[in-house]
């Protein structure tokens, strides 16, 4: 059944569009047509990019971690297929308060439409949303978080007063025109009257460089605000314009101010407008914040790495694993091979990346090239959740035979299964996380452990299972 969109703070289960809808416009970087298509998802799918337009239509995450570029815009990328200016459609999607969409590309850029995030707000708004069965990823602050960076960039979270996100942005250009700006967003249900029409902007004196930079390809005076903060003569905007491929730039005489006179919806319309861009970014954590985030001069930049330290506070709260690919493994794939009897196709562990006295993890990166591919949903490939809870038992075998001597001539054999849940989907290109805990003490070689297996911080499989250690006599194809 269709819904309001207008989100309220009591709302606990996860939501998602009651229809698909489309858009097409512009790329405000690359100047390039784009069209997206904007889907229902089922629950604990959070927000995800799909290139169509590209070969094996590779999905891209809407993951603080995947961004690759902030200048003028956050950028995502994974395998090499990029998603460029996310931001305002995730400050729609997020600031209406959908937990799950699926954005199918044909293009790289997300169309800049008006510069705000209200054409992508109105679609919402007329196709509706749906509440789903699963409870809502919400990160309730408890403490203050803080965060530091060049040029005066300070961001700070603290503990909310009630249930709901509020943010307040203060920004100082040193700017005529400008000068300090204030906006405050009280709570998610001020968003779309208050701060999703406002436009983006940018300072006439940094047009020049912006496009020597390769940017704002597609900027125009009907997806931007322009600010010219010192008097321009006509010649000087004429220059201007033909280095844009614009006509007709102008500032009422002797004034300084909006290029070509537009009207500002607010007063205060850029700080609004960065604090759009502070909802877009922090769409990136994955989860709802309650709490109230503060910011000083922010930036793409910032903001991006602000939703990291958000993200890595939660994952530490909830003790959901970590990966940093440039750090060294405990194990690699020639120290699991010296522990591990299975081989290829069937070894499903490339790393170990810690092992404590009672717990283990261990990672597997999921390819197209898997063989269980050819034969399992290969149009529409999903790792077989049995062949999850196998990777998850060869951790937990590789957490057993380290503890023992000699254990290239011992494996380990499954007694037990129980409680197997799938959660989610994993897909080529996922990374998984295998979180193994002793669940009781090893005795007489019986190993009792339970597993989480995670993808980001998103939990898509557990079990619980019991195996044996058994010293080796001949071998077999039935260990664990």
């Amino acid at each position: 059944m269709k819904e309001d969109i207008t989100p309220t703070p009591d709302v606990a289960r996860q939501r998602t569009l009651a229809a698909p809808f489309t858009c097409e416009g512009i790329g405000l970087h690359t100047g390039q047509l784009s069209r997206i298509t904007v889907n229902p998802a089922e629950a604990n799918h959070g927000y995800i990019f799909q290139r169509a337009d590209l070969e094996g239509q590779p999905l891209v995450p809407a993951d603080c971690d995947l961004v690759v570029e902030t200048r003028r815009g956050t950028t995502l990328e994974k395998g090499g297929a990029r998603v460029y200016t996310t931001e305002h459609l995730l400050a729609a999607l997020y600031g209406c308060g959908i937990d799950n969409a699926l954005i199918v590309m044909e293009g790289s850029e997300v169309p800049i439409m008006d510069g705000s995030s209200w054409p992508f707000v109105a679609h919402i708004e007329e196709v509706g949303a749906v509440e789903l069965e699963a409870e809502r990823h919400v990160f309730r602050l408890t403490e203050s978080i803080t965060y530091h960076a060049g040029h005066g960039v300070e961001m700070l979270a603290v503990p909310p007063i009630n249930t709901d996100f509020r943010v307040t942005v203060m920004v100082d250009y040193h700017s005529p025109i400008l000068g300090t700006q204030h906006a405050t967003m009280y709570h998610r249900g001020q968003f779309v009257p208050d701060i999703s029409r406002c436009r983006t902007f940018v300072f006439l004196k940094e047009v020049k460089s912006l496009l020597e930079q390769g940017l704002i390809k597609g900027g125009d005076l009907d997806n931007a605000i322009v600010l010219a903060e010192r008097e321009y003569n006509q010649g000087e905007l004429d220059d201007i314009a033909a280095l844009c491929g614009k006509e007709n730039l102008k500032v009422e005489p002797g004034k300084i101010g909006v290029l070509n006179n537009t009207q500002l919806q607010f007063e205060n319309e850029p700080a609004r407008h960065k604090l759009l861009d502070i909802v877009g970014d922090l769409a990136l954590t994955g989860f709802f914040i309650e709490g109230h985030v503060l910011a000083a001069r922010p930036g793409h930049a910032g903001n991006v790495e602000f939703a990291k330290v958000l993200k890595r506070k939660r994952q530490a709260e909830l003790g959901i694993p970590r990966y940093d690919p440039r750090q060294e493994p405990l194990m690699d794939i020639h120290d699991i091979e010296r522990l591990l009897p299975h081989r290829y196709p069937f070894l499903l562990v490339d790393k170990i990346i810690e092992r404590q006295e009672e717990s283990i993890i261990g990672l597997k990166n999921v390819t197209m090239n898997e063989p269980f591919f050819q034969g399992h949903f290969p149009g529409n490939p999903v790792m077989p959740g049995v062949l999850q809870i196998e990777a998850m038992a060869q951790v937990g075998g590789i957490f057993a035979l380290s503890g023992v001597e000699d254990p290239e001539h011992w494996s380990t054999y499954f007694m037990k299964i129980d409680n197997v849940r799938f959660k989610q989907k994993v897909v080529p290109g996922d990374t998984i996380l295998f979180q193994l805990k002793l669940a009781s003490p090893i005795r007489r070689g019986l190993v009792h452990m339970t597993g989480k297996a995670y993808v980001g911080d998103k939990l898509v499989s557990e079990a619980e299972m019991l195996a044996q250690i058994i010293r080796d006599r001949v071998t077999s194809a039935s260990s664990a």
